[in-house]
């Protein structure tokens, strides 16, 4: 491994936007009741699901906004 020099890609505002997918879940006022269902499911259920595709997104903003070009 190589020392670590002054250019940290670590700090791109970017970054902030993976805070969504930590804060989301974490809010019980978005999941906390059992209407509306979908093809059965109750709410809770469905939108973990949805939390996941909104963490792949999140994900998938960043890297494709921080990467460096090789």
């Amino acid at each position: 491994m190589s020392a670590p020099n002054g250019n940290r890609s670590d700090r791109s505002p970017w970054n902030r936007l993976l805070l969504v997918p930590i804060v989301l879940p974490l809010l019980p006022f978005l999941f906390n009741s059992d209407e509306p269902r979908l093809l059965g499911f109750p709410m809770f259920y469905w939108l973990q699901l949805a939390f996941i595709a909104v963490g792949v997104t999140c994900t998938t903003i960043v890297y494709q906004m921080t990467k460096r070009g090789r």
